[in-house]
């Protein structure tokens, strides 16, 4: 934790409330494009950024330090968008265990190459049929570059637990960008 955003936390605790701006100005694009990236609606993302940052403010006597601001603020934004997912999310599409085991390391690396505008629009296409969990995680690693440490704080999860989700959301990526190919 920064001393300075410790010492700022302090002055908004102690009713220097216009202090918080600091955080809104700091993290509030990268808050943002997380969220964007999740629910894909620039509208939406401004609401629920707007609701992480409301309770962030109302919650700041809970924050310890214990983990850096930006994590603790994605936690937030986390579970206010998952929540927020969970209540719009599709079915969640199942594959038998057969095709599920049969995948190789190299055919998902391939597939989740968008070296191409056309395999591109079908990861996206895939990836706007995951889970809110599992936008997430993928969110998170690949375009935020979250480490696994990082990623298990914000998630509450072990770092093993991570590595296996991570795993088995791009199995399910790879299932769902082939089955896109074959309709």
């Amino acid at each position: 934790m920064e001393k300075k955003e410790l010492h700022i936390i302090n002055l908004i605790l102690a009713g220097k409330t216009n202090e918080f701006s600091y955080f809104l100005d700091t993290y509030g694009q990268q808050v943002f494009h997380l969220i964007v990236r999740m629910v894909g609606s620039e509208e939406d993302a401004q609401e629920l950024t707007q609701d992480t940052f409301m309770k962030a403010f109302s919650s700041l006597r809970k924050f310890n330090g214990d983990s850096s601001f930006s994590t603790w603020i994605y936690r937030i934004a986390y579970n206010t968008t998952v929540s927020f997912l969970r209540k719009n999310d599709n079915e969640t599409v199942h594959f038998d265990e057969s095709q599920w085991n049969s995948i190789s390391e190299t055919q998902i690396d391939d597939a989740l190459s968008p070296t191409t505008d056309d395999n591109l629009r079908r990861l996206r296409a895939a990836f706007r049929k995951l889970t809110a969990d599992e936008r997430i995680l993928i969110t998170l690693f690949y375009e935020e570059e979250r480490s696994i440490s990082e990623i298990a704080e914000i998630l509450h999860l072990s770092e093993s637990n991570v590595k296996v989700k991570l795993h088995r959301v791009r199995k399910r990526l790879y299932l769902l960008i082939k089955e896109a190919d074959e309709l």
